[in-house]
């Protein structure tokens, strides 16, 4: 398995991305290829993280690359700066 978790940070309204997120972007996780799990988790004080769970790279690779494409066209008012990207094999899970 392989994972992709996105940190955003100065988030301006945690609510409304939520929704957002919940209403489009799941939808297109569900999609990817090799999807195994989703979460958005509200960290508090402006920041929000999100991690993607796949069967391989690939699909980790396209949430990436989804996730960048859904914020700047749906979240670019609630998420004023690009993510801390970090990606790679899920080496322990339970």
């Amino acid at each position: 398995m392989y994972a992709a978790v996105r940190r955003y940070e100065g988030v301006t309204d945690a609510a409304e991305a939520a929704r957002v997120v919940k209403e489009g972007f799941v939808p297109l996780m569900r999609r990817v290829p090799g999807f195994v799990a989703y979460y958005w988790i509200d960290a508090g004080d402006g920041v929000m993280i999100s991690t993607s769970v796949f069967q391989d790279r690939a699909g980790a690779e396209a949430s990436i690359s989804s996730a960048s494409e859904f914020a700047r066209d749906n979240l670019a008012s609630v998420l004023p700066t690009p993510p801390r990207v970090m990606a790679g094999e899920v080496v322990a899970s339970a």
